[in-house]
């Protein structure tokens, strides 16, 4: 078997949420467990960061790995969904995991004969990445959970630390309409006597975070209430996003409870991690900035509170550019409650609307008529390298263009970025 073919059998045999939504989720860890027995319960020979969260988990995962790297130790992180290549998800010390590794997976699991109820796509591929980490004799892994916490795949593990680090409305057609109830499945990851860090929390989540915390005797720390702004800012993070500014202190106050815990990690290790964590991980996506003539700006964040962050940055930059103008490149999954999120939007923008290349996409006829429903100048495009080079060809250089919407958008342009912006 070719690593093409198994990539394409991964894809066809077990659906990915991430592409085709509902159709593929499959809540419980009865099919992790019983994955996780075939394969030897790989999770078991190493030592665990867990992190949830509505948005910034894969900053903070992030961030933390690229710590315990530059401390020395050996480590892998775990995230999804990838961006262009299947085998971002998983990576140690930084590096992807090998193309043979995946086919070898991929065959010992066509092969095994198991006729029971067959895992999703997440399910297979976290445990890819479990006994890729064992074999690797990693020292620490750090994992983040691909949706709540609770019944999530990954809260098969028992970690050193468990982190939240805020809760937003996404995905509430699995995980409740109120944020009480979304923070109920976050804190599932929560377990007995386990340190858990909790990045932000307001009136309706706080007591649903100290509540799980105290049930199941887990010393809980609000890193919200241990804001320390002299100690953010020494660390220069290479992520510039405004919105990082909360993940850099949960980071932080994760890396400290780590230490308070025996984990051996100095200052400088903490700000090399800091500093070069795009480098050190491979992490891109997060308020990427391509160009400054015209700037353009490509960003994962796909929900209200993210896009909140993004557009109000947006708008200080705008008011430091003479008569620049706005052109976004955008388009969201089809269970995305654009009728809510777009009139966040700006109305003095022009709106270049595209999909992504995935099942789950919202058509791009149809957010056309979204946008021309709010009154909003738009065009639309059939996919998103054509939707940015008529934004590129119309912009002039004091303009700026963002590009994002859905992480499958900015996946889409990182894939067919072949030339200079």
């Amino acid at each position: 078997m070719e690593y093409n073919e198994a990539i394409d059998w991964l894809f066809a045999q077990l659906p990915m949420f991430s592409r085709v939504g509902a159709a593929a989720y499959k809540p419980g860890l009865e099919r992790s467990e019983a994955l996780s027995r075939h394969f030897g319960d790989p999770h078991r020979r190493w030592k665990a960061i867990h992190v949830a969260g509505t948005n910034g988990k894969g900053s903070v995962s992030s961030l933390i790995a690229a710590t315990l790297q530059s401390q020395g130790y050996k480590t892998a992180l775990y995230t999804s969904p990838h961006l262009v290549d299947f085998r971002e998800r998983m990576r140690v010390n930084g590096e992807m995991i090998p193309r043979d590794r995946v086919v070898d997976f991929v065959e010992r699991w066509k092969n095994s004969g198991d006729t029971g109820d067959q895992p999703s796509f997440f399910e297979l591929t976290m445990m890819m990445a479990f006994e890729w980490f064992a074999d690797m004799d990693v020292d620490y892994a750090v994992i983040e959970v691909g949706m709540g916490g609770r019944l999530d795949s990954t809260n098969i593990i028992t970690p050193l630390l468990s982190v939240i680090t805020n809760i937003s409305k996404d995905h509430t057609q699995f995980l409740g309409e109120t944020l009480a109830q979304i923070a109920y499945e976050k804190a599932g990851i929560i377990k007995p006597g386990i340190p858990a860090v909790i990045g932000e929390a307001d009136s309706e989540t706080e007591n649903t975070f100290r509540s799980k915390a105290a049930a199941v005797g887990a010393p809980l720390r609000e890193a919200y209430r241990e804001i320390d702004n002299e100690a953010n800012f020494s660390l220069e993070c290479g992520l510039h996003g405004d919105y990082q500014q909360k993940n850099v202190n949960t980071a932080r106050v994760a890396i400290d409870e780590l230490r308070r815990h025996g984990v051996l990690i100095d200052d400088e290790s903490i700000r090399i991690g800091f500093h070069d964590v795009e480098s050190l991980t491979g992490l891109k996506g997060r308020w990427t900035v391509l160009s400054d003539n015209p700037l353009v700006i490509c960003d994962t964040g796909h929900n209200e509170a993210g896009l909140k962050y993004n557009l109000r940055q947006l708008a200080k930059l705008r008011s430091e550019r003479s008569g620049a103008k706005f052109r976004f490149v955008i388009g969201f999954v089809a269970d995305k409650d654009v009728p809510h999120i777009l009139p966040m939007f700006p109305e003095d923008a022009l709106y270049y609307v595209s999909q992504a290349q995935i099942p789950r996409a919202m058509k791009w006829k149809e957010l056309l008529e979204h946008c021309r429903s709010l009154g909003l100048e738009a065009k639309g495009y059939p996919c998103v390298r054509a939707a940015f080079e008529a934004a590129k060809k119309e912009a002039s250089p004091q303009d700026i263009i963002y590009i994002g919407g859905s992480t499958f958008i900015v996946a889409d342009f990182f894939s067919t970025d072949k030339k200079e912006i």
